[in-house]
């Protein structure tokens, strides 16, 4: 008798999706998580003013080099004094990469993973997203299409809370929204004229898991509007961006059907060649190091990518040398992130009279028109931009003048300034890859990931025209002071940068050359699905989390179907 109907491997984006579908299927589920547990009382710090930490919220540079010397390299925008609990110690969790090739992998270790930290971003995938692998033949084909999906993105836009708009664009579906943040003056001036300049571009509302107008099913959960105070990565007392710890998981605890177990790290999964299922779920306790194993009906992976990759090359066996469900040698291969390093800022010298009330986490989105709108480019695939336009600080501590002079010098605001940079698709390559190392050791006895990974020609290009485009739309909307990519070496964004770390064990329709089928379920094994970024079959440019939430959902209600069916 199994301990569990489901374990679910990581409590983060993808995880808290897969526990709340499962439970309220009513199957059992065991959440296991390898990092601590979080308590909004004590480990949120959104509530903090800058001035009531040291050093205004920033990190002690001695203890950057010591613990936090990639976290805060990669996601410096996010990373404090007052939250580097929420980020992993580089140090304590090691991985490698070859000299030539680095690799940046954020991450964070806790009850919700980085659903606490993201920059929430919400987009789906569209139709040309899942048959552009077999148009032009880089990696394999999706084994659904945007059809299969879109009710699934329906579901959990409805219960995670899109603000968004209406825009009628095919390479970007429009969602289940509550009401999108307004645009500031000057954003709607460069959409203005960006739209008159070149009319198959649109620069519309970022599309944010925040909630403008929750339902009652939010509200009933803890949840309420957002504040407009972006202090989000701090994490958020109203519950107003969605998280796991804000949104699936109370939602999943609800249904007294979901057990989570924190400070367990899996290692590996045990195979039993008699039933050709997984039959136990191997787990080292984060504090005490001890070993202990659970057993469910069916195990949903959830740790991300490359920890995903990671646990199913460790699970060796007879049948499965090389590691558990690759037979087809693609777990580990095919990571993806997206590419970004292009863009512009300038000056917009209008509106000197009009301000902004608040702190809105939004800003613009252009999403991407090359081979949709605008053909014969000479890369394959797309970019999209991201960007805001604010009004800017006119604070400078160096004026001449005193007291009151000197204040009223120093409170008026600064000029509009508007910034965009691109997000670009990364094509699916197989050497571009997780494996083991075949030495060292974490210190939980665990061998630790090696990352062999790089940007190549179509993304240098990709990110070479973004910086023209760039340039020239902010041109068009009348800015000056141009500072764009157009005009300087290429420096495109390292692997790993983007924090869409996607693909290590792909979906496709033959197990020949794929991990998973449609369902997100292992070829080689019935009871085990992926639904973290790993399944992902390519990038898009579109930001992914919405997806992995859509998949894992789609996923659950499989699982639950078949277990009631009483093939599982």
């Amino acid at each position: 008798m199994a301990d569990f109907d489901a374990i679910v491997v990581g409590s983060g984006m993808s995880g808290g999706w897969s526990a709340k579908e499962l439970a309220e299927r009513g199957l059992k589920v065991l959440v296991l998580e390898r990092g601590k547990d979080v308590d909004r009382a004590k480990d949120y710090t959104d509530m903090l003013t800058p001035w009531q930490t040291p050093n205004f919220d920033r990190i002690n540079e001695d203890e950057v080099k010591q613990h936090y010397f990639r976290q805060a390299l990669i996601a410096d925008y996010a990373v404090h004094d007052s939250n580097k609990h929420f980020w992993v110690r580089d140090d304590e969790h090691p991985y490698e990469t070859p000299d030539d090739k680095p690799y940046d992998w954020a991450r964070g270790y806790h009850l919700g993973g980085r659903s606490l930290l993201w920059w929430r971003r919400a987009f789906r995938l569209g139709p040309q997203d899942f048959e552009a692998n077999k148009q032009d033949g880089h990696g394999v084909d999706w084994p659904i299409r945007y059809e299969d999906i879109a009710p699934w993105y329906d579901h959990v836009e409805r219960f995670a809370g899109i603000s968004g708009s209406i825009e009628n664009l095919p390479q970007l579906p429009d969602g289940i929204f509550q009401p999108a943040f307004e645009l500031t003056c000057a954003e709607s001036e460069l959409k203005r004229r960006v739209e008159s300049e070149f009319p198959g571009r649109n620069v519309i509302p970022a599309r944010i898991a925040h909630l403008t107008e929750p339902t009652q099913e939010q509200l009933d959960l803890g949840r309420s509007r957002c504040q407009s105070r972006r202090q989000c990565e701090k994490g958020c007392v109203f519950g107003a961006y969605f998280s796991a710890n804000s949104a699936t998981l109370p939602a999943a605890k609800r249904t007294g059907n979901c057990t989570i177990v924190t400070d367990a790290i899996v290692d590996t999964l045990d195979y039993d060649v008699a039933t050709g299922r997984i039959s136990g779920v191997n787990v080292v306790d984060r504090v005490s190091k001890e070993s202990r194993t659970y057993t469910a009906r069916v195990v949903f992976l959830n740790a991300s990518a490359i920890a995903s990759a990671a646990i199913l090359l460790n699970s060796t066996s007879e049948r499965f040398p090389n590691g558990l469900v690759n037979s087809s040698d693609q777990v580990g291969r095919n990571l993806m992130d997206h590419v970004g390093g292009a863009g512009a800022s300038g000056i917009l010298d209008k509106f000197p009279d009009r301000g902004t009330f608040g702190r809105t986490p939004s800003g613009i989105y252009i999403p991407r028109y090359g081979n949709i709108t605008e053909n014969d480019k000479p890369y394959l695939r797309g970019f999209g931009f991201q960007g805001s336009g604010r009004r800017t600080s006119n604070f400078n501590g160096d004026k001449p003048g005193v007291g009151k002079a000197f204040k009223e010098g120093n409170r008026q605001p600064g000029p509009w300034r508007i910034g965009i940079g691109a997000f670009g698709e990364v094509l699916p390559y197989s050497d571009n890859r997780v494996t083991l190392h075949s030495s060292k050791k974490d210190q939980w006895g665990i061998p630790i990931p090696f990352i062999d990974c790089e940007m190549k020609e179509n993304e240098k290009v990709l990110m070479r025209e973004a910086g023209k485009d760039a340039h020239a739309m902010l041109e068009a909307a009348g800015c000056r002071d141009i500072s764009s990519t157009r005009d300087r070496a290429l420096n495109l964004t390292r692997p790993g940068n983007l924090i869409h770390e996607m693909g290590t064990v792909r979906m496709g329709r033959d197990p020949g050359s794929s991990v998973l089928n449609g369902w997100c379920q292992a070829h080689d094994v019935p009871n085990l699905f992926v639904t973290d970024g790993g399944f992902m079959a390519s990038s898009a440019c579109q930001n992914p989390s919405l997806g992995y939430m859509a998949f894992s959902a789609r996923a659950a209600n499989y699982a639950a179907d078949i277990i009631e069916q009483g093939v599982l």
